[in-house]
């Protein structure tokens, strides 16, 4: 069994936990919105349990990460859209419909692509080649057109305009900057496994000495401060839009833009012919079909007695004041 076999089968594991966390965190926020909006959400038992298992999953992927390519094991996210169906169903009591299924079938068949395209080599690197790639002329090029993404998909969050575009955008902004805890966790993954096998091996690599380095604790920051962001994003994500619909964006955007950092920065692209390309280049399509079917109908309405209220994507900044509002009003009438 090759060891991206063994990074694979793990990491499979730990998309389905993360999945189910994720949903549980959703399930959270639905009864703190419907019993006691101002309790806060650490009190809730989903929440508490959601966290445990989105933890447990992010240290399984992060594992796996020092034993396959990160193009091939982030492809791998595509187990969530499955499992998230049936997590949707029977935790959130979601309804499950026809065109659900479709999209969910698209971008599932297009990671799939992904897979079987995708680079199963799975090399060590040393300390210095880490190095070299962060100051690689093509990497820092990627990284400025990173930058200028986040910037043009945050402004059109800011505006609020479109039932698809607000949450596409926000999510868009989320996988872009999260995603880049991808790299940061391959990395100190990889040193990880260069330190075990060379103080196993008696070889020259330093042994455990080369993890206390500056480098190895610039990464660590690195993860934290972007794992942190995802997290954060994640949250506030689940409180503010669907899971059935936030759920596979934030899914999609994490998959995309972890592909993209490890294809310019491990030099993935090097293995791919043409026949690799072209299948690549069908699998995103795919997946992007999909995205589009995910699109609802309608804006989610809910009836409270006399009350009927629109749930519209918005800018945080708007949910507080109609908060306020609302709670002020609540107060002057009860």
């Amino acid at each position: 069994m090759g060891d991206w076999v063994i990074g694979a089968l793990i990491n499979l594991l730990g998309s389905v936990f993360i999945n189910f966390g994720t949903n549980l965190l959703k399930l959270a926020h639905d009864e703190r919105n419907l019993r006691a909006r101002m309790k806060p959400i650490i009190y809730f038992q989903a929440w508490r349990i959601g966290i445990l298992f989105f933890t447990i999953g992010n240290c399984l992927n992060f594992i796996s990460f020092g034993y396959a390519a990160q193009s091939l094991l982030s492809a791998l996210g595509s187990i969530q859209f499955i499992s998230n169906i049936g997590f949707a169903y029977f935790v959130l009591n979601k309804t499950v419909t026809i065109k659900l299924l479709l999209a969910t079938a698209f971008v599932v068949a297009g990671n799939i692509f992904l897979v079987a395209f995708g680079n199963h080599q799975s090399p060590v690197y040393t300390t210095e080649q880490l190095g070299e790639n962060y100051t690689n002329t093509v990497f820092l090029v990627y990284c400025i057109s990173l930058v200028l993404v986040v910037i043009f998909h945050h402004s059109i969050y800011k505006r609020g305009k479109g039932k698809m575009l607000v949450p596409f955008s926000y999510a868009v902004v989320s996988g872009a900057i999260g995603s880049c805890s991808v790299l940061f966790a391959k990395s100190l993954s990889n040193m990880l496994r260069l330190s075990m096998s060379s103080s196993v091996d008696g070889g020259s690599g330093g042994g455990y000495s080369t993890l206390h380095s500056g480098f190895t604790y610039s990464m660590l920051l690195m993860f934290i401060s972007t794992g942190g962001f995802w997290m954060a994003r994640l949250n506030e994500g689940l409180s503010r839009f669907d899971a059935i619909l936030i759920v596979p964006m934030f899914q999609i955007a994490w998959t995309f833009f972890s592909i993209c950092t490890g294809f310019v920065y491990f030099e993935e692209y090097k293995v791919f012919d043409a026949l690799r390309t072209t299948m690549f280049v069908f699998g995103m399509i795919s997946v992007f079909v999909g995205i589009y079917l995910l699109a609802p109908e309608d804006d989610e309405v809910l009836k409270d007695g006399s009350l009927e209220v629109k749930r519209l994507f918005m800018p945080s900044d708007q949910i507080r004041d109609i908060e306020i509002i609302w709670t002020r009003y609540a107060d002057e009438n009860c």
